[in-house]
């Protein structure tokens, strides 16, 4: 790896830590109400909100009643973004005059969005008028992140609060989340965006003419626009001379803003931040980058302020950044190493040049591998699942750890919440495991870790694996699933693969060579999301409010430290193994054999 790599690599980490802490200072201030600008200067707002919805913010909630908010605000939400769906032809801001969503596929976009994982199994640009785009999937990609900044909350007062029967008011959590920090930080990232020359605009697409005239053969269409066929059955092919491009343009910028701040990933392009419209820069992609991890990293120091111990959520911080630094480092290993079966293929002079230059294929020149290797780790790391590059054209192994980044539970940084509840689950059972070996009840923060707490946690850890594995096993053994796979072999089945760990774990990111825009596709993968997203996030919510209403601990001789690089160890040691344990012998039938494929002598 050169100079140049570590020195990009070391920045963005350097960067991104930088900005954790006066950021998760914030947030802890806004979720406990103390003052801190904003919240003051906006505080009519927030109580016009509840006034015109009937809420009282001061009246707190049970878990059960917090959880019920949950479910009915985001199945309000998967309704509303699939009945946009099915009527936008009918609706203003469609200058393009698209037509209206197919039922599956608005299905599955609808349950994507509100789940926050933003799945795309179409082309943006083809599919979604502005107004789909804008009141749509844009309002639930702030939506979608309050939700799993709201339970994350909730889960962080059961550690705070003793002998409590509520874990807060989910209303008025997920309206400071969007009114108090993801409405300003999309704000000033838009703004940032456009001086780069992302595009928005409501004006309808544009046609240019080309500098040279472009010839190539398509098929003759017939009636009902169906291809005219030769007596063999083959299409007749007709030329065709293009002398002018339609580039597509839209509101993008205030989209990607809260893609990358929300962990959404949902792409204005069919392309997403490939798209030179969406992404035109090395500025706007380390921003856009930043923008993925910055809100989760943030969280952690949050959760340490509003515990009352700081080092905890540094600790987990740490915990995140280790894995993360080195699946980045592996990664743009593999991808700078290229393809040595060139060289076996008599080219000689063709395979040094590609290998010099590494692994390019699928990636755009204006960012070259680093960059590429380093969103594609960042964007799995979190449930952004938004890309720059083709994941589908990466090396076995530079596209495994992506894979398995998702199948780790989203919980190296993870979605805004999501991914630090998902990781404090995974504390709780390494507490629990030491608790075992020295024979005494575990403890975190000063709760006790008792069965019901662990029942809950093996409900959160075992889902997704049961998701990702079942749905995958399903898809190869229907006929329906194995006809939209394009690739044969192992890269073939590691597409499948990737796309229920994608699905399973709300990440959205696509390997892409599987055409997954199919009735089978959009109603499995629907369902995955559902029970991934809500069956994660219910139990959660039960551990949070039987963790408030419990007494706190006082610290004893017995006491684990949770703050400690022993801690840090322990808690890397179960996620790793876990998900080591759960996914290696799937991971050994796709990647690691295509790798060994690949390197094989002839």
């Amino acid at each position: 790896m050169s100079g140049n790599a570590f020195l990009q690599i070391a920045l963005y980490v350097l960067v991104l830590l930088g900005l954790a802490q006066p950021l998760g200072w914030y947030m802890a201030r806004v979720y406990q109400d103390e003052p801190v600008g904003l919240n003051r200067w906006f505080a009519p707002a927030e109580r016009l909100i509840y006034r015109l919805s009937g809420i009282d913010p001061g009246q707190e909630m049970a878990w059960k009643a917090y959880a019920a908010a949950m479910l009915l605000f985001n199945l309000l939400g998967v309704l509303a973004v699939f009945v946009l769906q099915r009527l936008q032809a009918y609706l203003p801001l469609n200058p393009q005059h698209l037509a209206n969503v197919d039922p599956d596929s608005a299905f599955n976009t609808a349950v994507s969005f509100a789940t926050n994982t933003n799945w795309q199994a179409y082309g943006g640009e083809t599919t979604m008028s502005y107004l789909t785009q804008m009141l749509g999937l844009t309002v639930q990609n702030f939506l979608s992140a309050a939700t799993g900044m709201a339970v994350l909350v909730a889960l962080i007062r059961g550690f705070a609060r003793r002998n409590a029967e509520t874990v807060g008011n989910f209303w008025a959590d997920a309206t400071r989340s969007v009114l108090y920090i993801l409405l300003p930080l999309s704000l000033l990232l838009a703004l940032a965006l456009v001086g780069q020359g992302v595009v928005q605009t409501f004006k309808p697409y544009q046609n240019v003419q080309l500098t040279e005239s472009i010839g190539y053969e398509q098929p003759e269409p017939g009636e009902g626009g169906q291809a005219l066929k030769d007596a063999t059955g083959k299409p007749v092919m007709e030329k065709v001379e293009a002398k002018e491009q339609t580039i597509a343009v839209g509101p993008a910028a205030s989209q990607v803003a809260i893609k990358q701040l929300g962990t959404n990933g949902g792409g204005f392009f069919n392309v997403n931040s490939a798209h030179p419209l969406e992404n035109p820069t090395p500025l706007s992609n380390f921003l856009e980058m930043l923008a993925i991890l910055l809100i989760p990293a943030a969280l952690c120091h949050s959760f340490g302020v509003m515990v009352g111990d700081t080092r905890q959520g540094w600790a987990i911080l740490a915990a995140m950044s280790l894995v993360f630094v080195v699946l980045v480092f592996v990664t743009v290993s593999a991808e700078q190493g290229g393809n040595p079966t060139l060289s076996a293929l008599g080219v000689d002079q063709v395979a040094s040049a590609v290998q010099a230059g590494g692994n390019m294929e699928g990636k755009e020149t204006r960012f070259g591998i680093v960059n590429s290797a380093l969103w594609a780790v960042a964007t799995t790391a979190a449930s952004n699942g938004s890309v720059n590059a083709m994941h589908d054209s990466f090396t076995p192994i530079g596209g495994m750890m992506p894979m398995w980044l998702m199948q780790l539970g989203e919980v190296i940084y993870g979605g805004v919440g999501s991914g630090l509840y998902g990781m404090i689950v995974f504390a709780l059972v390494a507490v629990f495991v030491a608790g075992l070996m020295i024979g005494r009840t575990p403890e975190y923060l000063g709760k006790k870790i008792e069965a019901y707490e662990m029942k809950m946690a093996a409900v959160v850890i075992l889902i997704p694996p049961l998701l990702v594995l079942g749905g995958t096993a399903i898809a190869l053994m229907s006929d329906a699933g194995r006809a939209s796979i394009f690739n044969s072999g192992a890269h073939g089945y590691s597409e499948v693969l990737y796309a229920f760990s994608s699905a399973g774990n709300n990440n959205g990111s696509a390997f892409g060579g599987l055409a997954a825009d199919t009735p089978f596709y959009n109603r499995v993968l629907g369902i995955v999301m559902l029970i991934a997203r809500y069956g994660v996030a219910v139990p959660v919510l039960a551990i949070a409010g039987s963790l408030a209403a419990k007494k706190t601990v006082p610290v004893g001789p017995g006491t684990l430290p949770t703050h400690t690089l022993l801690f840090v160890g322990l808690l890397l040691a179960v996620v790793l193994l876990v998900g080591a344990l759960t996914f290696v012998p799937a991971l050994a039938l796709g990647p690691v054999v295509e790798h060994l494929q690949m390197v094989a002598k002839p």
